[in-house]
């Protein structure tokens, strides 16, 4: 065989050798692409299913004349963040809202606001025509008759609420691996112990413990809600990272059980791709009032001032 031919064998073997490695890489890169594919779809297909089990529409006095609509991420909307003690130090009854948040996210400012209703806020609630405290709309009416007790006290229109057991809570935090805080205050609860100024990281029972202290705290009830506020904020951006999609079948099937929310699986999606920035600027407060015995039982007492100026301030939020 002459040399000419000897080399061209040669590099025909040699292409068909590169041609089988560049086959080889392509079903390599082809087959992760497949599987990164099916393990998106299926991750989709669960998120649906779990969304689809903690959705509970609610009948809603209706303060707007349309719906806002999530999809064009352009209008304000606010969101009734309500955390029940049912399942709580082993309650099993219907439970009453323990946490009452009012979330206004106005993606044209990019800003958050929070606002704290102190649960032994003194306001009429119609299902029982009388004033009680407002967690007990809760319990006689559920996510509605808390809704439109909330509506008819700062007069501004609730879009969603999200019902969030406080016991869930704490597995919610467990699984996400813990959240970061920083304490304003010492104090001791229920064997946990905190340092003013000391970062801390707490598992699900020590956050409990964190916000259920009010009696040791200057400020009583209002630091407790603001402790709540700063808790619920630290596990909204934890469940945001994607540093917990490998837990994301854990942390489904806590929501599953602990959660329920008007709002559905697109609104989800779209709240999250159009209003996301808006969590970056977040501005708390709380409705401030005095304690006042009447007929032998504690209630809080806002001044209507007091609710006129957070009305107006969760309305300019809203425009």
């Amino acid at each position: 065989m002459s040399l000419g031919k000897r080399e061209e064998r040669h590099r025909k073997g040699s292409r068909s050798k590169k041609s089988f490695g560049k086959k080889l890489a392509y079903l390599f890169i082809g087959a992760i692409i497949l599987l990164g594919l099916s393990l998106v779809w299926k991750i989709y297909l669960d998120v649906d299913r779990t969304s689809k089990s903690i959705y509970h529409p609610v009948a809603i006095d209706k303060k707007r004349k349309d719906q806002v609509d999530l999809s064009q991420g352009k209008k304000p909307f606010s969101l009734l963040l309500m955390g029940i003690d049912t399942g709580e130090l082993g309650r099993t009854e219907k439970g009453r809202s323990d946490t009452l948040i009012v979330a206004t996210v106005n993606p044209k400012t990019k800003t958050t606001k929070l606002l704290s209703i102190p649960r032994d806020t003194y306001t009429y609630i119609r299902s029982v025509a009388k004033k009680d405290k407002i967690n007990h709309a809760y319990a006689f009416g559920g996510p509605s008759e808390s809704i439109n007790t909330v509506q008819r006290l700062l007069d501004i229109p609730i879009d969603y609420y999200v019902a969030v057991n406080m016991k869930g809570l704490e597995g919610i935090i467990d699984i996400v691996g813990g959240i970061e805080v920083t304490p304003s205050i010492s104090f001791t609860q229920e064997g946990h112990s905190f340092t003013a100024g000391q970062a801390v990281k707490l598992n699900g029972e020590k956050a409990l413990a964190y916000v259920r202290n009010r009696y040791d705290d200057p400020q009583g009830d209002y630091g407790r809600q603001a402790r709540q506020r700063e808790i619920i904020l630290a596990c909204t951006k934890k469940l945001a990272s994607l540093s917990n999609l490998a837990n994301y079948q854990e942390i489904l099937n806590t929501l599953g059980s602990n959660v329920q929310t008007n709002l559905q699986f697109s609104q989800m999606r779209d709240l999250y791709g159009n209003y996301r920035h808006s969590l970056k600027k977040v501005e708390d407060s709380s409705l401030r009032g005095s304690g006042q015995m009447i007929d032998g039982v504690y209630y809080e007492i806002i001044p209507d001032e007091v609710i006129k100026e957070a009305s107006q301030n969760l309305k300019a939020q809203l425009k």
